[in-house]
């Protein structure tokens, strides 16, 4: 595979790097909650049980946030354009994450997470559609894994912060690396597509509602997010709460859910790279999702058939199950081509977040089970089993994008 001069140009451009680096932010902040869950309740004075307990809920709350916001920002994406949003988006999450520092007590901790959540929703989809719009169609799969390959490295960098720094510091340097980012984005340009019905007064924009008002529109917009189940029931349902499976295996070294998530990232950041060129090579979405999805589901298998004992073995599982699950940007690129330029900042956004917030139910179920009786890992099979049926469906029915032109409008 051959990239020339001109193409290299293309996917180094300002809306490009703009979006990585964005989307950075995002990760890091997003993750940030799920590395310090565990210290920063800690210093709040909750018992182990409250932990756990205050813990989901505030994961939960963060989650709903994102699910509210995804159809803000989408609307606000397709009314008002792409970057107003990146700019709206990162504001409101950077002051959400710097006001997270000053916490005191759990019920405050969980409105700003909620807050931050609102935030957060925007980032990735405007960044995705603003790119997609933004350059060759042949390097769509390219530019927005570079997005996402760049973008996800934000999680290790949250770690890391939390290792050096006091967990409150942290939330510190979220919101300011968003609050510097707006300067960077200053010089970046609407999309051509965009500004071409910007003020078309019979072009219907960002109607969430239009999602559903046709038949196949509503079905390819749930299929869209179907694909990206697996992503979140990773996160959210096995690394999250790796210290509870490490306690179910009897592992003498206690397994850190922050160090699972930074492994878990690595992976995601490396897998979010390689769909692309696997993408790109085979000239298929369906197929780079698929395959990267039958990976996800033998790492899972392995994950709880218990057969790794240390805590170095999850960690490395834990690496594995990003690598699998790194599709995400190749998902949102999916839902963002599938749909006309009036409506594609609302769908972009609102799908992965849609995604995001079926978390709360993929807990949810998961507590639910473990509170009837079923083990850890019985209950973590069991939402698997549903999530991945899902999945696969939705990729092999969905119809594929590669080299779609994009400049047309839903009616």
């Amino acid at each position: 595979m051959k990239v020339t001069k001109t193409e290299i140009k293309h996917l180094l451009s300002l809306p490009v790097i703009v979006a990585a680096l964005g989307y950075f932010v995002d990760i890091y902040d997003l993750l940030l909650f799920g590395i310090v869950r565990i210290p920063s309740l800690k210093s709040l004075g909750l018992s182990e049980t409250d932990i756990s307990l205050v813990g989901t809920s505030i994961l939960n709350w963060q989650m709903t946030g994102l699910l509210v916001g995804g159809v803000i920002w989408g609307v606000l994406g397709d009314k008002k354009g792409r970057l107003s949003v990146l700019f709206g988006s990162i504001i409101t999450y950077s002051l959400a994450n710097i006001a997270c520092g000053f916490v005191q007590d759990g019920e405050t901790y969980k409105v700003l997470r909620f807050i931050a959540g609102v935030g957060l929703a925007g980032e990735l989809g405007a960044g995705i559609t603003l790119v997609s719009e933004s350059i060759p169609k042949h390097l769509r799969a390219l530019g927005t894994s570079l997005v996402a390959g760049v973008g996800l490295m934000g999680a290790v960098v949250a770690y890391f912060t939390v290792e050096w720094f006091d967990w409150r510091t942290a939330y510190f340097v979220g919101g300011g690396m968003g609050l510097a980012l707006l300067f960077l984005r200053i010089g970046v340009f609407e999309s051509s597509f965009y500004k071409n019905i910007k003020t078309a007064a019979h072009v219907q924009k960002g109607n969430f509602f239009a999602l559903f008002t046709k038949k196949d529109r509503l079905i390819t917009y749930l299929k869209c997010i179907g694909i990206g189940l697996p992503s979140w029931y990773v996160i959210g349902v096995l690394l999250t709460f790796s210290n509870e499976y490490g306690n179910a295996l009897g592992i003498a070294e206690p397994v850190s859910p922050g160090l699972s998530i930074m492994w878990a990232y690595i992976g995601l950041s490396a897998g979010d790279l390689s769909s692309g060129l696997v993408s790109h090579m085979l000239q298929s979405r369906k197929k780079a999702v698929l395959y990267f999805t039958l990976f996800t589901l033998a790492m899972v298998l392995i994950y709880l058939s218990g057969w790794v004992r240390s805590a170095n073995g999850m960690y490395v599982l834990s690496a594995l199950l990003g690598l699998g699950i790194g599709f995400w940007a190749m998902f949102v690129t999916i839902g963002a081509e599938q749909f006309g330029t009036n409506l594609r900042a609302t769908a972009a956004t609102t799908v992965p977040n849609m995604v995001r917030g079926t978390t709360v139910l993929m807990t949810s179920l998961f507590v639910f089970l473990k509170q009837a009786g079923w083990s850890v890992f019985a209950a973590a099979g069991g939402v698997g089993l549903i999530v991945f049926t899902i999945a696969f469906y939705s990729t092999l029915t969905i119809p594929e994008t590669h080299g779609k032109d994009l400049d047309y409008l839903e009616s």
